[in-house]
């Protein structure tokens, strides 16, 4: 059994792409395994690793559906909706809140 190849940061050669360099190029890796590991070294911590994938035989991005944009939209929307006073925002609600930010912050909008 063959093991994975590892090459250092920035020393790949050419024909190997991360996940975000395919969809880059229109593609996605499309079930192939990982074909080699990018390797970038840190001082205190262990290497930062990203996966290739062989671009030759990566699988053209599949294209949105009107039912995935409706789905996208939807969850978006959802995403939007504050959980404590069920208004629209306007925005995402950050998840650090948890909350639309006159309801995180109720004092400060009394003083304006």
């Amino acid at each position: 059994m063959a093991s994975t190849p590892v090459y250092r940061w920035r020393l790949a050669p050419p024909g190997y792409a991360t996940v975000r360099q395919l969809r880059a190029l229109g593609l996605r890796p499309g079930g192939q395994d990982v074909a080699a590991v990018l390797e970038r070294p840190r001082r205190r911590r262990g290497p930062l690793v990203a996966y290739l994938y062989l671009v030759e035989r990566a699988k053209p991005v599949r294209p949105m559906t009107p039912a995935r944009w409706a789905a996208l939209a939807k969850a978006n929307a959802a995403q939007q909706i504050c959980p404590n006073c069920h208004r629209d925002a306007g925005y995402r609600i950050p998840t650090s809140l948890g909350m639309c930010a006159p309801c995180a912050y109720p004092k400060e909008q009394c003083a304006a």
